[in-house]
């Protein structure tokens, strides 16, 4: 491959990287605020996984950015040295422009979409809540053994009351559980609190 072709793919790999890094992490900030992780999802993703994917897009841009330097070096050098660039044609320009309108529509995509809240936010028990005992906060990233094992409720009584099938493992999470068997979180709290400390 060519220099200059190198440095083009190099360089929009780069601004891509740029514009959904930014994208994202405005996202997870405003979009999906901290606390959201456990009932909020936008296109299926909760904040934590959006959260991945900017982490990853950083870490592409931080690569494309010390290959273009590493690229442009001897420019960089004859640039401190007071050497002159040349510009780019006007189909350049064009197809740049192009380019940039595309990826802004991409970036604000997420932004114009309506997210799921269908989900319930995280739920401490409380010690007065009649027939309730102080429990740890229940969420889809626990496993059915977790949750037995804080709440004291047997993992057959958790499967029993969410109607799931007896081979279920204890090591699944309840994330996934709910995403193949279809119930809320709210039903596994239910559970707890129905027989805990029986």
């Amino acid at each position: 491959m060519r220099k200059p072709t190198l440095n083009f793919w190099i360089d929009a790999v780069a601004f891509v990287a740029f514009v959904l890094l930014a994208a994202t992490g405005i996202l997870v900030r405003y979009v999906l605020p901290p606390g959201s992780g456990h009932f909020a999802t936008l296109w299926g993703l909760d904040r934590h996984q959006w959260g991945e994917i900017h982490f990853w897009l950083a870490v592409s841009m931080l690569a494309a950015l010390v290959l273009h330097v590493f690229l442009h070096w001897r420019w960089i050098v004859a640039m401190v040295r007071g050497s002159k660039t040349r510009e780019g044609s006007g189909v350049r320009l064009a197809m740049a422009l192009v380019g940039i309108l595309g990826l802004a529509a991409l970036a604000a995509a997420p932004f114009l979409a309506p997210v799921d809240t269908s989900g319930e936010p995280p739920h401490r028990m409380r010690s007065d809540e009649p027939g309730t005992h102080t429990a740890p906060e229940i969420s889809g990233s626990m496993t059915l053994g977790e949750v037995a094992a804080s709440s004291g409720v047997p993992v057959e009584v958790l499967l029993r009351e969410l109607e799931l099938p007896e081979d279920v493992s204890a090591d699944q999470r309840l994330g996934h559980l709910r995403r193949q068997y279809g119930f809320e979180l709210s039903a596994v709290r239910a559970a707890v609190r129905k027989h805990a400390g029986k």
